[in-house]
Parts: structure tokens; sequence; C-alpha cells
């Protein structure tokens, strides 16, 4: 089974090789069908400490690492605001 990948922006790289991605989509309401956004955030290991807030990452599917942490930042799409 392949592994899922998901492009999202890091909100928050305050912990040590991890980050905080939140990954937006749009989905339509079941019952309106109004189309809404759904916004789910990951947190992804970030092994030299790279990603900065604002930035655009790739994350891809991994083993556990901690508790919440089953994400791996692949790439950096690009770089946010300095």
């Amino acid at each position: 089974m392949p592994k899922k990948i998901y492009t999202g922006e890091v909100i928050s790289d305050k912990m040590k090789k991890t980050v905080v991605v939140a990954v937006t989509r749009l989905a339509q309401h079941p019952l309106y069908k109004k189309t809404v956004r759904k916004v789910i955030k990951f947190k992804a290991h970030d092994e030299e400490n790279k990603c900065k807030a604002g930035d655009l990452v790739t994350i891809m599917e991994s083993r556990p690492m901690s508790k919440d942490k089953r994400w791996k930042v692949i790439e950096i799409v690009n770089r946010g605001k300095e």
C-alpha cells in the first residue's frame, strides 16, 4: 500500500526536530452543498530543523516516532516570509 503524501504550511517550529503542518482541503457540506475549508494539523519529523513557520512543505506518512508524530518532512516547496 502506498504511503500518503500531503502538502501543507508549517504553523509552528518551536519543538526540536518537529514541526506542526496544517493541511487544508476543500469539502462540500453534506446538507447545504456549500464548499467549506477543512484544516487538519499534523506533527512531522524535521531531522535538520530546516523548516520555519510559513514554509510550504510536503510530508509523508511514516512509522510512529512519538505519541503524536507519524509524518516526515520530505521537502520544502516554498520558503515563507523572513
